[in-house]
């Protein structure tokens, strides 16, 4: 483990162990979670022997920017960030009038096979330690200057394929020692990994659980979703409400509409019966067309229908803001020209 990753316990049993005194671990753990430091020469309260110990012992995983790019439509960030092995990852810094939100990766790279989604064209290259989550959020306050208020867990990778890591960095981002970003404003996306969603229930955190839906019925959900022939809707919508019997959060269903495929009234009046009595919220998302797929934005008329069908049979719905049209912002697009490019 790096100590970026480490919990303030962990760093004051650390510090016992090599007989420093145990106020050097939140010193450290303040720069690195709270004044957000990059790495142990900005700690200039700390001794030099102590440093010196700490990089034998230890790396300090950060992230390198390699690209940003600014919309000018509506100022979303878009980065493109370099991992210490030379893997890359990338995230997006999204104002919004409820405050600022960063949209992170879980992974370099997804197995998942969403047929819709760049981020999983080139499969997974590995999965991102705590310290990688936290440095994308950290590296984008320091450069925006401007506090990060929400984070949502929907970048590149599968959030619930890389679980252990990601419970540590929701301990770590939540930590009254590091940003205090409350549980309520962190989303987290999954593609639907059904034990996984209920052992998260089981921890009963207040954070935001978003699945990625996409379709109405088990046959339409397998054309867009290799998942969806490992676990069943049934399976899927029984541990959906389990997560809320056990948080009592309502459940967020993320829901691609693509031309043609899973737009169509007769796709909107079946989730109707699907999530008929079921306290969630519905968003609707224009898919965003890649190349390597054929699939077509849904026109604007079929959009408002949809929406319109579920709204009549009281569900709560939205259309998703399309943000950052113009620097290609969505899941992967940017990462995937780099890896093509070369590294």
């Amino acid at each position: 483990m790096d100590i970026k990753s480490m919990t303030l316990s962990e760093l004051e049993e650390y510090m016992e162990s090599i007989h420093e005194r145990k106020f050097r671990a939140k010193q450290i753990y303040e720069w690195m979670h709270k004044r957000l430091a990059f790495s142990l020469d900005e700690m200039n309260n700390i001794p030099k022997k102590l440093k010196e110990r700490i990089q034998l012992d230890y790396d300090m995983y950060g992230v390198k920017m390699l690209d940003c790019f600014v919309s000018k439509i509506d100022g979303t960030r878009k980065y493109l960030f370099e991992l210490h092995d030379g893997n890359v990852i990338e995230s997006v810094w999204m104002q919004y009038k409820h405050g600022n939100s960063v949209c992170i990766s879980s992974q370099a790279g997804c197995r998942m096979g969403c047929r819709f989604c760049a981020s999983t064209l080139g499969g997974l290259d590995r999965n991102l330690e705590p310290s990688e989550m936290l440095s994308q959020i950290y590296y984008i306050q320091k450069d925006t200057k401007e506090r990060v208020s929400n984070v949502v867990m929907m970048g590149t990778g599968e959030p619930m394929d890389n679980f252990d890591n990601v419970l540590r960095f929701l301990e770590l981002i939540t930590s009254e020692q590091g940003l205090n970003i409350s549980q309520r404003n962190l989303t987290i996306s999954t593609c639907g990994i059904v034990p996984k969603i209920e052992e998260l229930a089981k921890k009963h955190l207040q954070i935001t659980l978003a699945i990625s839906l996409h379709a109405p019925n088990d046959e339409k959900r397998k054309e867009l979703m290799p998942i969806a022939n490992r676990y069943s809707m049934e399976e899927l919508l029984s541990a959906c409400k389990y997560y809320f019997k056990e948080t009592n959060r309502r459940m967020t269903f993320e829901y691609s509409l693509v031309a043609g495929v899973n737009d169509q009234p007769k796709n909107a009046r079946e989730l109707c019966q699907k999530l008929h009595g079921f306290p969630c919220h519905v968003n609707l998302i224009p898919v965003n067309p890649i190349k390597e797929r054929n699939f077509r934005q849904s026109l604007p008329e079929s959009i408002m229908e949809f929406k319109k069908i579920l709204e009549k049979n009281h569900i709560h719905v939205t259309i998703r803001r399309e943000m950052g049209a113009d620097i290609n912002a969505a899941c992967g697009q940017l990462r995937r020209k780099k890896l093509q490019s070369g590294k």
